[in-house]
């Protein structure tokens, strides 16, 4: 009777339905209006992290630790509590992928800073080690493309004289080097000097574009509506294009075609992770086939297992990327961080293990005979979803 007479004279807004509590049992309209002051968005907003955190406190320690636990207590009922299966692998998957992604990015950016402060320090390959003029000529063209992606970078961040000096100077240093190694290995002078002509007025010796970019036939299947031709036409072109600036372009085009290449791939495996997973379910279902379990049930394991194999690869993923920032500061952190990843990658496999006998509930022989045996088709199929997913990288 308390709450009856708590919301007396109260009427629904949206059908006027006398209120009996916070929601309207006719149409239910929640009474709190959504104009809020932003104090009030704030207070809703914590709230609702903190109700997840509380999940995720439930949820993440018997995930990394206890193999099975998560799977038994959501086939007895208790659920509640816990983050629900489909859910926990998304996140994990999304966290994952975006982190690896960032890594790769990192690795990829100092790879290539290293490699153009080799080229402006004159660090980079100073054509000693050539034995023939096109190994002279390989080796100018690959320093000149590190100085011309420096020389872009440069003015894309505003333009500093004093790198447009240094790379001018580190330019004709280069052509200078190559002229030199090629008068000591030219077998004769008839290929040096055409060498060394095209070094001395900076022209490249490579490929026309119209060879590179010729446009390929159009797909014709018969069968097949004309817009899907197309696409199919379409979609081949850009393999070929993206394949091209990735061996064949200058160092702008192979950075552009690999960055694209890299986010192309992490974009598509989530999605090609959710078709996977079903299939790995799948597989349980066909080898614990007499255990008469549900679909459902199979599937379910899947989820945590590959909740648990992201949150991992998650973790090592930070573990690389804070080594990669601390060791230079400190070289004992790098050797933690290099233990922190050699246990996960250890616990991965043993985990995975225990929780296929723990809810399966079968001997250890037969237990270790199908956990390799699906482990074995697992793989097949994840390396058929890398490159899948690489295809559609290049693709696109």
């Amino acid at each position: 009777m308390k709450e009856l007479t708590t919301f007396e004279g109260v009427h629904c807004a949206n059908c006027t339905t006398p209120m009996q509590g916070e929601y309207c049992h006719h149409c239910g309209q929640s009474i709190h209006s959504v104009l809020k002051p932003v104090h009030g968005l704030f207070e809703e907003f914590f709230e609702t992290v903190l109700h997840i955190d509380g999940r995720i406190f439930h949820t993440l320690p018997p995930l990394m630790l206890k193999p099975g636990f998560l799977t038994l207590e959501y086939f007895s009922g208790r659920r509640v509590r816990y983050i629900a299966p489909f859910r926990l692998m998304f996140i994990t998957c999304l966290l994952s992928f975006f982190v690896m992604h960032l890594a790769a990015d990192l690795m990829t950016y100092r790879i290539d800073h290293k490699h153009q402060q080799a080229v402006l320090t004159g660090q980079a390959s100073d054509f000693s080690d050539d034995e023939t003029p096109a190994d002279v000529q390989k080796d100018l063209s690959k320093n000149l493309a590190m100085l011309d992606a420096t020389r872009t970078e440069n003015a894309g961040a505003g333009g500093n004289p004093a790198i447009v000096a240094e790379v001018d100077r580190m330019e004709q240093k280069y052509r200078d080097d190559a002229k030199h190694r090629l008068a000591e290995v030219a077998a004769s002078s008839s290929s040096a000097a055409a060498v060394a002509s095209s070094v001395a007025t900076g022209a490249h010796t490579e490929q026309s574009d119209d060879e590179h970019e010729k446009p390929i036939k159009p797909i014709q299947i018969s069968w097949l509506p004309d817009f899907a031709n197309r696409r199919l036409t379409a979609t081949a072109q850009h393999m070929q294009e993206n394949i091209q600036a990735l061996f064949h372009g200058n160092a702008g085009q192979r950075q552009e075609a690999r960055d694209r290449l890299i986010t192309n791939v992490f974009s598509a495996l989530p999605e090609t992770m959710l078709v996977l997973i079903p299939a790995f379910a799948l597989l349980l279902t066909l080898i614990y086939i007499f255990k008469r379990r549900l679909y459902m049930e199979h599937l379910i394991v899947a989820l945590h297992s590959h909740a648990f194999i992201f949150a991992s690869l998650l973790l090592i993923t930070l573990a690389g990327m804070l080594s990669t920032w601390l060791k230079p500061h400190a070289a004992w952190v790098g050797v933690a961080m290099g233990l922190v990843q050699t246990v996960f990658f250890l616990w991965i496999p043993i985990y995975l293990l225990l929780m296929q006998k723990r809810i399966y509930r079968q001997g250890w022989v037969m237990t270790v005979v199908k956990f390799g045996f699906v482990g074995w088709l697992y793989s097949w199929l994840f390396g058929l979803a890398l490159g899948t997913a690489a295809i559609l990288g290049l693709a696109h």
